[in-house]
């Protein structure tokens, strides 16, 4: 989709002009633009997936009463063979952009607001499937990896044999975990940053539903895959408090995610083709590696932040 075909769509849904409209660098599922009129701007978001919107709005109305700074569903609909939706715009940038300009000071305060805004998801209603367990969510991420890796070749599969045997060590800790709400993919992208300030949570299509120590992993592997120094998951970890076997559960939720980003690399989405070369490999490869070395230290009863 390009841009003259999306201001079609705002203009269609609005009966506003557009002033200025940019695709934005963000997402790999949908097309995403910036939408300027003469006095206000929007976030338009297009898939060709039928309906495609409608978890999205379920959960920005179900945590519409949480107080934590998400966008505003303003239109939704279909338009020729796209599904859209139109939001309120949220000033700020993905954390991952403006990451070197903060210091530490802003990062833990941004950790302490990212944390009070699991709570406060967490204590939101949301109905349960009957069938649901921990174990399935790691089990599916797993294979699913490891089905990537297998097909594209570029990363030794028996990384995804030494999880499970992970997996099996701290088995009793995952069986335990019940469905509690939070927020599982804001990491180094869809959590915004303005002035040093948390300013708004972007791109809810669900939340997760399990052990919230998920997402400061996703973090954590996504700022060492960046090259970017891990302070800001240290103040996260401090504000949890996580015991010994919960920072274990930590680490191995380091590995999972690990192996996740390995099994993107060369994949297609969209038009977006995820970049995988021998500096990209060698950089996941020495991630799986410190985490392991972790992971063995916790075994050791060697408990400690990286």
């Amino acid at each position: 989709m390009d841009c003259k075909e999306a201001a079609m769509i705002f203009e269609d849904s609005t009966k506003k002009s557009v002033v200025r409209i940019e695709r934005c660098c963000v997402g790999i599922a949908n097309y995403v633009f910036a939408v300027s009129t003469t006095a206000e701007k929007f976030i338009l978001r297009c898939s060709k997936e039928e309906d495609a919107y409608q978890d999205t709005v379920y959960w920005l109305s179900k945590l519409a009463g949480c107080e934590i700074p998400i966008p505003i569903v303003l239109s939704k609909g279909t338009y020729r063979d796209y599904s859209y939706l139109i939001l309120s715009y949220i000033r700020g940038d993905d954390i991952g952009d403006v990451y070197n300009q903060l210091n530490d000071n802003e990062k833990k305060q941004i950790a302490k607001e990212v944390v009070e805004i699991q709570r406060r998801v967490s204590r939101i209603e949301v109905s349960i499937n009957a069938e649901w367990t921990w174990n399935s969510f790691i089990d599916e991420l797993l294979n699913r990896a490891g089905e990537r890796i297998k097909s594209k070749n570029y990363f030794d599969t028996n990384k995804i044999l030494v999880i499970k045997k992970l997996q099996q060590e701290i088995q009793e800790y995952l069986d335990a975990i019940q469905p509690i709400p939070y927020l599982d993919d804001i990491s180094t992208k869809n959590l915004l940053i303005y002035e040093g300030k948390v300013s708004g949570i972007i791109d809810i299509d669900w939340i997760g539903l399990g052990d919230m120590l998920t997402f400061v992993a996703l973090t954590r592997v996504a700022l060492l895959n960046m090259d970017l120094d891990t302070r800001y998951t240290d103040y996260l970890l401090d504000e949890i408090h996580p015991n010994t076997i919960e920072y274990k559960a930590f680490i191995f939720y380091c590995l999972l995610y690990c192996v996740d980003f390995m099994g993107e690399r060369g994949m297609q989405f969209l038009d977006k083709n995820i970049p995988v070369n021998e500096s990209i490999v060698k950089r996941l490869n020495d991630i799986f590696d410190i985490f392991i070395e972790e992971w063995n230290k916790c075994v050791n009863g060697n408990f400690q932040f990286i």
